[in-house]
């Protein structure tokens, strides 16, 4: 089999960008929206939330890769990175490695991309790594790069990089294209279609004896950042993470033509989707603010602590919804005051109930 960068039209990715063109639009819009949405947040709603969003970008894009990570401990490495107060909690290597890494990408997105800003991304990455001989430069050993799966005595090949003696010239095309493709470059290139470019033609490369998907996701969003002059905190990773079976789908079937169509109208999808999530938690933080500001005085506090502890569950909210044992639980309460206090909260109009009896769950009550 040949790989794209194999192919005599290597890297001239073909596509149809009138075909782009609403996915794009519609991914424009969502960003006014979204920063709309973040002005109506406080100060220090809004600080919690970009530390929450980038730390978990950092924690999906490490366990598309099979790594996990502690999200608050990352959280709590990426606010010392940006010098903002939050809990503070021990990191590992690998956690402390990719905060620094995602918090560089959030301060920095308007730099131009750079071999030694790779470099330093790398090292960060593989933060207390003892087994990697090249750390914070390309690749180098001679053996092939490839992407397997299967038993040793017969693997499957889903994908083999350009050999490490080509890597620097390759990584220099793409460095030049990425820096001339932005809104204000020599030629600007349209901004999903830069991303999806970019993550590819960085994937296709593979410069990195390791470490590439997720400093490739990173170059993604810079690409991102570039065009919307501002960090791209979107959950790209998040959706990536839950389609990660397509995604490497994608990638394989992408790697095999310099024809690029659907591979960029599956990246689009997916970033709007990531997209909409990160309003989804926008919208979802300024409806709590309205809630606790109209049920200001009217909770004892049992009921209050049981709220925010739901609140602190995100979007998604408690699993399956909150039981009576659940609110035991968090409050110490009796069953005979669990039963006064959430019907209490019910007719207060912070909660709506569900069910009868052992079936019973309660769900936050947020305005639109």
């Amino acid at each position: 089999m040949r790989w794209n960068w194999q192919l005599t039209n290597w890297p001239n990715f073909a596509y149809d960008a009138a075909r782009l063109r609403p996915l794009e639009d519609r991914f424009l819009k969502g960003a006014g929206v979204a920063v709309g949405a973040m002005m109506h947040l406080p100060e220090s709603d809004r600080n919690g939330l970009t530390i929450s969003l980038i730390a978990q970008e950092a924690v999906d894009s490490s366990a598309i890769e099979g790594e996990i990570l502690d999200r608050a401990s990352v959280q709590s490495s990426i606010a010392n990175h940006l010098g903002i107060a939050a809990e503070q909690r021990r990191a590992n290597a690998a956690e402390a490695g990719i905060a620094e890494m995602m918090a560089d990408l959030y301060r920095g997105y308007r730099a131009p991309l750079t071999d030694d800003a790779l470099f330093q991304w790398h090292a960060m990455l593989m933060n207390g790594r003892r087994d990697l001989v090249d750390i914070g430069r390309y690749r180098r050993h001679e053996d092939a790069m490839q992407i397997v799966s299967g038993a040793l005595h017969a693997p499957k090949v889903h994908f083999e990089a350009p050999p490490s003696a080509i890597v620097p010239d390759q990584m220099r095309a793409f460095v030049r294209w990425f820096n001339t493709s932005g809104p204000d470059g020599a030629q600007p290139v349209s901004v999903l279609a830069r991303a999806g470019i970019a993550h590819l033609w960085f994937e296709s490369i593979h410069p990195f004896e390791d470490g590439n998907g997720r400093i490739g996701r990173a170059v993604a969003e810079k690409a991102l950042g570039q065009w919307l002059d501002a960090p791209a905190i979107t959950a790209l990773a998040e959706m990536i993470q839950r389609a990660r079976k397509a995604y490497y789908q994608q990638l394989q079937h992408a790697s095999q033509s310099n024809q690029i169509d659907e591979w960029l109208t599956w990246f689009a999808e997916i970033a709007l989707a990531a997209q909409q999530r990160t309003i989804e938690r926008v919208e979802f933080l300024i409806a709590k603010s309205h809630l606790l500001e109209r049920l200001r005085g009217k909770m004892n506090p049992r009921q209050e602590k049981a709220l925010l502890r739901m609140f602190a569950e995100g979007v998604d909210g408690f699993k399956g919804g909150l039981s009576a044992a659940n609110y035991r639980t968090i409050t110490d309460a009796a069953s005979a005051t669990t039963t006064r206090d959430l019907t209490d909260l019910v007719q207060i109009g912070a909660l709506r109930k569900h069910g009868e009896l052992k079936h019973t769950r309660y769900f936050l009550e947020l305005p639109a």
